[in-house]
């Protein structure tokens, strides 16, 4: 079972969580909240997880297809529920850019597989209502 360790190491809501293999990441609050930009904030941390997660997918997928990724970029915006507490993400649009010699379909295909069958982090932001939406642009290789 994954350890996590949380401590404030920064002003009243400056944290670094480190996990069982040495990974530290820096969370804060909003200033607007009393926080002092010393992190990320715990709910992007959701998008950042989704995007690692599907990137992780992706490339393994078409790696497997023999497909050239030469670089890859991801550009995940999200829209929180307004006037709620807790406030979920309502909305997660993400953008795939991949790039070398590879096959349109096959990226689409990856991106789709990943979203709605190996994310856990998609389909844990679903299951609290999150309606996932996102586009792949394969680029030339430079």
């Amino acid at each position: 079972m994954p350890k996590i360790e949380l401590t404030r190491v920064h002003g009243d809501f400056g944290f670094e969580a480190n996990d069982e293999n040495g990974h530290t990441v820096r969370m804060d609050s909003s200033p607007e909240s009393g926080g002092q930009n010393f992190g990320v904030r715990p709910m992007q941390m959701l998008l950042m997880g989704i995007g690692g997660c599907s990137a992780i997918d992706v490339i393994s997928i078409l790696k497997k297809q023999r497909q050239e990724v030469v670089d890859y970029k991801m550009v995940i915006n999200g829209q929180r529920e307004a006037g709620k507490e807790p406030s979920l993400w309502q909305q997660v649009n993400i953008e795939f850019h991949l790039y070398g010699n590879i096959d349109q379909d096959k990226a689409q295909r990856a991106v789709e597989l990943s979203i709605n069958k190996y994310c856990s982090v998609a389909a844990t932001l679903e299951k609290a209502g999150a309606e996932i939406q996102w586009q792949v642009f394969v680029h030339p290789a430079e």
